[in-house]
């Protein structure tokens, strides 16, 4: 757990993350980063030189084939870790797979869950939503951003979203997820498997084994890719051109 709260501290610190008297909820799915950033915020919060509380809020999309005990086990991990756990029950699934039967349905279902993220952190009182983002999930979303977008883009560690009023951390930016994964199965977390259809078949997915295709022929790609994210100041892309140049600029078929 060393490796994963010094990580954290300092992504924490690096992008004041974290201030005294904040109330944080985490965005707890039950996949691996989300309950490892709920056991490591809970144990930074007894060392960490800002007092603030902790949540945690799960969105029951409606799954049918959702493990009951699995559930289970993470509540108990949440009490264990004296952190109160809200779950929200909702029929998103039955709205993107039944009613709208969407094709690609990883955009939507995302949007939605979102959104009752956010409608819930309000709903209690507001505070910080806190996100289980790593390392991997940044160089997968700017190489998509890239390919699909034709931007160079990227989630930001922190945020603030106007419309809800809700800020965003993402404490794991500085973990990849080898380390998660590690840190989960030493520690016995508790896990939830994801049984939605569209689990490991999305655009994500691709973009993680284009990435570990590329690093077969160049190791260290993954680490130029986030560096070139943590230090902007790297980048040398093209300035806008000026009207002067545009205008001169021939047309097609000219």
């Amino acid at each position: 757990m060393q490796k994963i709260l010094s990580a954290m501290r300092r992504a924490i610190q690096d992008y004041g993350m974290i201030e005294d008297g904040d109330r944080i909820f985490v965005g707890l799915s039950g996949g691996k980063d989300s309950v490892l950033l709920t056991a490591a915020l809970s144990a930074y919060r007894r060392f960490s030189p800002e007092r603030f509380s902790l949540e945690a809020i799960t969105i029951d999309m409606g799954l049918e084939k959702t493990s009951k005990e699995q559930m289970a086990a993470l509540e108990r991990f949440c009490s264990d870790n004296d952190v109160p756990h809200h779950v929200v029950k909702t029929d998103i699934a039955e709205i993107i797979f039944d009613a709208r039967k969407e094709s690609n349905p990883c955009s939507l279902c995302a949007k939605m869950r979102r959104g009752a993220l956010n409608s819930t952190v309000n709903s209690l009182g507001g505070g910080k939503l806190a996100l289980g983002h790593n390392a991997d999930d940044v160089a997968e979303t700017m190489l998509l951003s890239l390919l699909y977008e034709g931007r160079f883009s990227c989630f930001a560690p922190t945020a603030y979203m106007d419309k809800s009023g809700v800020s965003l951390i993402r404490p794991f930016v500085y973990l990849e997820e080898y380390d998660i994964i590690s840190a989960v199965s030493r520690l016995g977390l508790p896990i939830v498997d994801n049984p939605c259809p569209q689990n490991h078949v999305s655009q994500r997915e691709y973009a993680k084994k284009l990435i570990a295709h590329i690093c077969e022929e160049i190791p260290f790609a993954k680490q130029r890719i986030l560096g070139a994210i943590y230090h902007p100041e790297r980048s040398n892309l093209w300035p806008p051109a000026a009207p002067s140049f545009r205008d001169k600029t021939p047309k097609e078929g000219e």
